[in-house]
């Protein structure tokens, strides 16, 4: 097997651990900031009848921020699960579709939308497809807009406490890079987008913001996480078991720090 199909079967393999836990998905990941979807309105120009399409929905986290600009839309996501969510979330929002499908097998509809936006889902589509797929959807001088919660530390104590149940076992965890550390400047994602001849210049906006956590909504949080969903059940149980109690030992409940990062481009 190539690289390239090692990569593919692994992201496969990933990206539908999602739907597996959609309920508390829906519950326990975090939106996103309400600027973020004012200043992609005001870059793109958005204006009455203009289309937007999701590529990534989950289960309408920011799917519910860009309904609010109350222009039609089309969510795509590969899990039904998740999919029955965002439609029960989003039921009253008559001018949100929805489309179970990925966005490599997705239908084209060329020159079709003026806003393709992706919260923390692009970097599951192969590199190939996802933003040469996303400029061919948008009409010209439409707007690519990619955006991702990065989490930034805990509390030391947490900290501690959490790295001891890592280190006891699940230790082959310690060393791996969060996916959502791909929407940091330092990054592939601007870079990835601006060598797309489509696209002119990355503009990258951030927005700081925090979530009170305690030890459930974090072992919640945790268990969304497609690194913990690959592991096997009794591991992955010890681990989330064993975070949630070391956490209640030193800490009533924490502010969750985060920045979210949002690159813009307009297509040619």
């Amino acid at each position: 097997m190539s690289e390239d199909e090692v990569w593919r079967d692994e992201r496969l393999k990933q990206r539908v651990t999602f739907d597996q836990v959609a309920g508390t998905y829906d519950t326990a990941r975090p939106a996103y900031p309400a600027e973020l979807y004012e200043d992609v309105a005001r870059f793109a120009g958005l204006k009455s009848g203009d289309r937007i399409l999701e590529v990534g929905c989950g289960s309408g986290q920011a799917t519910a921020g860009f309904a609010r600009l109350g222009l039609p839309m089309l969510a795509l996501d590969p899990g039904g699960a998740l999919l029955a969510i965002a439609r029960r979330n989003l039921a009253e929002a008559g001018h949100v579709g929805f489309a179970e499908t990925t966005f490599e097998a997705w239908p084209p509809e060329p020159g079709a939308f003026r806003l393709v936006a992706s919260a923390q889902a692009i970097h599951w589509v192969a590199p190939e497809i996802r933003f040469a797929k996303a400029a061919a959807a948008l009409s010209p001088g439409g707007t690519l807009a990619v955006f991702g919660n990065v989490p930034k530390a805990v509390p030391q104590d947490v900290r501690s406490a959490i790295f001891g149940v890592y280190l006891a076992v699940a230790p082959e965890l310690l060393g791996n890079v969060a996916p959502e550390t791909w929407y940091l400047p330092s990054g592939p994602v601007a870079g990835l987008i601006a060598e797309t001849p489509a696209f002119g210049a990355v503009e990258n906006r951030v927005y700081g913001w925090s979530i009170p956590q305690t030890a459930q909504s974090y072992r919640a949080l945790m268990s969304t996480k497609s690194y913990h969903q690959a592991l096997p059940e009794p591991k992955r149980a010890a681990l989330l078991d064993g975070i949630e109690a070391a956490i209640a030992k030193v800490s009533d409940g924490f502010e969750f720090e985060y920045e979210t990062h949002l690159y813009l481009a307009k297509a040619g």
